[in-house]
C-alpha cells in the first residue's frame, strides 16, 4: 500500500463516509463532487503489484472499503473493493471481516479461522488480477447531482 504524501496537484475520490466530516454549504446553492472527497495527502492507494492480502489487511485496518489502484506514474488505473477481494473465496460478506457502506463503522471482531481460509485462497494474487480496470472518473468540479446520476 502506498500512503500519498508528496506536493502533487490534489487528486480526489468521492468518499460517502466523508459527508457529514466534511460537510460546507454549497457554492451557488450546488456543491460539486470536491466538496465531499479525500484529500490526496490522505488517500489510501495500492498498485496493481500490491498483494491481496497487504490489500485485505490494508481494508481491515483502515476501515475502508476500496482502493483507487495507481501505476508508478501516479495514473489511476483500476479501483479493488472489498467485494472484488471476497469473491476470490465463499467467504461472505455476513463473515464479519468488512464493514457494510451504511455501518457506522463500530469496531467489530474478527474471526481468525475465516480470515485464515481467505488468505490461503489469495495466495500469490495481486491487486492488479482483481481490480476493475478504467473506472469512469469525474472531475472535483463536477455538480454532485450529475455525478450521481452517471452512478444510475
Amino acid at each position: 500500500m502506498v500512503r500519498l504524501s508528496d506536493s502533487r496537484d490534489t487528486f480526489r475520490l468521492a468518499s460517502a463516509n466523508n459527508l457529514t466530516a466534511n460537510s460546507v454549504p454549497p457554492r451557488n446553492g450546488l456543491y460539486t463532487v470536491g466538496d465531499f472527497t479525500t484529500s490526496k495527502e490522505e488517500l489510501h492507494v495500492v498498485k496493481p503489484t500490491t498483494s491481496i492480502d497487504e490489500a485485505l489487511e490494508a481494508l481491515v485496518e483502515h476501515r475502508i472499503t476500496g482502493f483507487p489502484v495507481i501505476n508508478d506514474n501516479w495514473k489511476l488505473v483500476g479501483l479493488v473493493s472489498d467485494y472484488g477481494l471476497l469473491a476470490l473465496d465463499s467467504v461472505s460478506a455476513d463473515a464479519g471481516m468488512f464493514l457494510e457502506v451504511d455501518s457506522n463503522w463500530k469496531v467489530r471482531k474478527l474471526q481468525f479461522n475465516e480470515v485464515q481460509k481467505l488468505l490461503g485462497k489469495t495466495k500469490g494474487k495481486v491487486v492488479g488480477d482483481l481490480m476493475t480496470p478504467a473506472p469512469l472518473v469525474v472531475c472535483e468540479s463536477t455538480n454532485l447531482e450529475d455525478a450521481a446520476r452517471l452512478l444510475l
